[in-house]
């Protein structure tokens, strides 16, 4: 008797219909909020977000209610998370040697040095590009053209304050995102 009456409630339960629309819609800032604190490149998080979508709609038979919908999405975005790194990891970080690291070889620099520093490099320049437009305004100024932080704020037409805190926002970032991404290679 007690099994029927479970299987009754599992074909109830198994019955709720799940709004996809209305829980993309209603979720969607958060789950950005949520993959991008987790995956610091813009592009992981866009596609993170789409696959986490396309496999609720893939899974949503399978939706049985036991949780809100919103956790239920929320742990299919986790899971995506743990894979994305999963995969990034098992990759073997190969890079090749440009000419400038030939010359240092030639000079007698260990080469596992010298492709670990254009490792590091690689990484870098990948993680600015990954920087919000303001925060890559002040590093390329100040920067690249060796300006003071006064000067900064003059020709970005903000205060001294704002360069300083978009500064060590971006410089957190970096650190987080470049040495992050080092721990697999």
């Amino acid at each position: 008797m007690e099994s029927n009456s479970v299987q009754k409630e599992a074909k109830v339960i198994g019955a709720i219909k799940l709004d996809l629309g209305g829980l993309a819609r209603s979720s969607e800032k958060k789950l950005r909020c949520f993959i991008n604190k987790r995956v610091f490149n813009q592009a992981d998080v866009d596609d993170l977000m789409q696959m986490t979508y396309l496999e609720a709609w893939r899974n949503q038979h399978k939706f049985i209610g036991a949780s809100k919908p919103e956790t239920w999405l929320f742990g299919i975005a986790t899971n995506l998370v743990s894979n994305h790194f999963k995969s990034l990891y098992s990759k073997p970080q190969c890079a090749v040697l440009e000419e400038s690291g030939v010359e240092s070889l030639e000079h007698g620099h260990d080469p596992s040095q010298v492709s670990e520093h254009q490792r590091l490099l690689s990484r870098t320049l990948e993680a600015i590009d990954g920087l919000s437009v303001d925060m890559r305004a002040v590093i390329d100024l100040l920067v690249d053209s060796d300006i003071s932080y006064q000067d900064a704020a003059q020709q970005l037409g903000v205060p001294i304050g704002t360069v300083r805190s978009r500064l060590a926002r971006a410089r957190g970032q970096l650190k987080m995102s470049v040495y992050a991404e080092g721990v697999s290679a």
